[in-house]
């Protein structure tokens, strides 16, 4: 049964809902629809499930453009309702001719609503029985058929025609009408059956035919009689040969002779070894005889507090560019009707004539390292959005095209959560707890190094941080987190290898608790989103401990398989959570931005698969190389 049915303006002004329903919906599935598909520009999909404690729904929609109307059914998930989308194109089609811009209520549209349901569930219900009727499919009972069948194949063993190929009722047809005549073929048949290899009742005598076959290879292989010279001129050319080889060989042997091996040099061991525990990430041997140097003030201020300054060539790109993208679509309509229809400005869109410019825009997002998967679905998105609606004056079809999707990549890339971490640590201070952060990612991606960035940011702000080395799985992780604390001047905690991190990190927080630290950054061993071990010890660490911030570190070049990692990270977590309320991926670090040119599609492709936003960029192999994603930069840059 329906649960309800919306019909609602793009402003969000709910025009008219169906009263009979009046069934009062569990949780809040409209706003989880516009925040979560509609606005993440997946607005293309059939459906949208939504779950939550006690409930389980199935959404459905639809748009009219022109007008700026959304369409929303909603139904329990367990029931399979047929009709939903005949519903929705019938509802939409009476409800665009009675709406008023002006109005805001229409109660007169319940009778009208009332006679299109039962209409669309009549449809339904004959659906589902012709669904039905063909799911059974004829039944095929044995008898006349299987009869013929066994016929068949009885002929086809027991008489083969002339040349192999024919039942035996062309044979033995002739045989009866010819009399005499029929007997002789068939005798003459025999015979060239068994001459040929064949036995008397159709079947080939393999053992005859292989022999045979052996006896003219071999005859053909030596031409004839076998010859006992040629065979032992053969065993002199090998003689020789073999004697070449023996010579080389000695000679290689008393030159390798004359050479002298090195030999390996002996350990000296100490009598009494230091009881100092060895550590070779520092020149300086710890015992007070040098300083650390520490280098935070000699870097420079950070780039994350620097407003970066961007200029796009696209925004000086001329209208003839823009109209070469969609020369295909000019040439299907003619230059004459394009022309008119951009001057009058009263053409409706349809789908094919999206489909051109749309292409256009599909092919360059993905040269510039957006997955193609995505470069898809945004591309539908677009034209669900644009169809049906009509052309402005003086407008071309690719230049609005070109508008809307930029407007729905930054709607994908503006962030939906505060990014400020600098206010949520001020806040996680007053209430006397350390603000934790978690770094997480695959192998080789540059969570150490990034996390220092992220620490040398902080201190420009006069936070306390405290790094846990919570990297118990690969072997030099803990040395290279202590040579960052080192040269940061702040303090570190670690508990060695082999420990379990998820009590690594806790005992971590519980120290910087002690110390009033501000900000516990945690270091965690990089894996593969398919590793199930290591996944599960992730999960259990976030779970344990809570986190304030998980950030998933990636790299601006993974491509494709960016949207795979992220994906299978968020589900891992998901799925080996042991609380109800899992926590999933916060926020992105998106590390080696400088590597990879005007290729910024890697950052689509994590926000779009995720919904998380990018709250840090690696730009540099030094500690002041961190930024901020400037969204209007990485939108220009992909429509360059």
């Amino acid at each position: 049964m329906l649960e309800q049915l919306l019909i609602f303006t793009r402003g969000g002004l709910i025009l008219w809902t169906c009263k009979e329903l009046g069934n009062a919906l569990k949780g809040s599935p409209i706003d989880t629809l516009i925040r979560s598909c509609l606005l993440e520009e997946r607005s293309a999909e059939t459906s949208y499930q939504y779950d939550s404690p006690g409930a389980a729904y199935t959404l459905k929609w639809t748009f009219h453009n022109d007008l700026g109307l959304i369409f929303v059914a909603v139904y329990q998930r367990i029931l399979h309702l047929l009709y939903v989308d005949d519903l929705l194109a019938s509802v939409k089609k009476d409800f665009s001719s009675i709406y008023d811009p002006k109005r805001t209520a229409y109660n007169d549209f319940d009778e009208a609503f009332r006679q299109l349901r039962a209409e669309a569930e009549a449809r339904g219900e004959e659906m589902r029985k012709m669904k039905q009727s063909v799911g059974r499919g004829p039944v095929v009972r044995g008898g006349k058929k299987q009869g013929q069948i066994r016929d068949a194949k009885n002929g086809l063993v027991q008489g083969v025609g002339k040349k192999g190929g024919k039942s035996g009722k062309s044979g033995g047809g002739k045989a009866d009408s010819n009399g005499d005549s029929g007997k002789k073929n068939d005798s003459e048949n025999r015979d060239s059956k068994s001459a040929n290899g064949h036995t008397s009742n159709g079947y080939v005598d393999d053992t005859r035919v292989v022999l045979k076959s052996k006896e003219n290879s071999i005859s053909s292989s030596n031409g004839g009689a076998f010859d006992v010279n040629k065979l032992q001129k053969l065993r002199a050319k090998g003689n020789k040969k073999t004697g070449d080889i023996n010579t080389v060989t000695k000679v290689s042997s008393n030159i390798n002779a004359t050479k002298k091996k090195p030999t390996k040099l002996n350990r000296v061991w100490d009598d009494a070894p230091s009881k100092a525990k060895l550590d070779f990430t520092d020149p300086v041997d710890g015992r007070g005889d040098e300083k650390v140097q520490v280098v935070v003030a000699n870097e420079g201020e950070s780039m994350m507090d620097k407003d970066e300054v961007f200029s796009s060539e696209s925004e000086n790109e001329s209208e003839g560019e823009q109209v070469h993208n969609a020369k295909t679509g000019a040439k299907k309509k003619g230059w004459f009707s394009s022309v008119f229809q951009s001057i009058s400005g009263n053409a409706v869109l349809e789908k094919s004539d999206l489909q051109p410019a749309l292409k256009a825009l599909k092919d360059r997002l993905m040269t510039k390292n957006v997955a193609e998967e995505i470069s898809e679905k945004l591309c539908e998105s677009v034209a669900a959005s644009l169809e049906g609606k009509r052309l402005g004056s003086f407008t071309r079809i690719s230049s609005t095209v070109q508008v809307a999707m930029e407007q729905a990549l930054v709607r994908i890339m503006t962030p939906k959560r505060s990014i400020d971490i600098l206010r949520d640590v001020h806040a996680s201070k007053e209430q006397g707890k350390p603000y934790v952060i978690v770094f997480v990612g695959v192998n080789g991606v540059g969570k150490s190094t990034n996390l220092a960035k992220v620490a040398y940011w902080l201190l420009q702000h006069n936070v306390s941080v405290m790094m846990a080395a919570c990297d118990t799985f690969r072997s030099g992780a803990v040395e290279q987190l202590r040579t960052h604390a080192r040269r940061l001047d702040i303090p570190i905690f670690e508990k060695g290898y082999e420990k379990d991190p998820a009590v690594v990190a806790k005992e971590a927080i519980q120290e910087a608790s002690r110390n009033n630290s501000d900000v516990v950054l945690v270091d965690t061993a990089g894996r593969m989103q398919d590793n199930e071990p290591l996944m599960r010890a992730l999960s259990k660490l976030i779970n344990l401990n809570n986190p304030n911030l998980v950030l998933f570190v990636g790299e601006a070049l993974a491509g494709n398989d960016a949207v795979d990692q992220l994906s299978k990270f968020n589900q891992k977590l998901a799925d080996l959570s042991s609380s109800p309320t899992s926590m999933l991926i916060d926020g992105i670090l998106l590390t080696k931005f400088d590597t990879i040119d005007d290729k910024v599609g890697a950052a689509l492709s994590m926000v779009y698969i995720s919904g998380a936003p990018v709250m840090f960029v690696g730009c540099g192999q030094s500690y002041p190389d961190l930024k901020k994603l400037n969204v209007k930069s990485i939108v220009k840059t992909l429509l360059k």
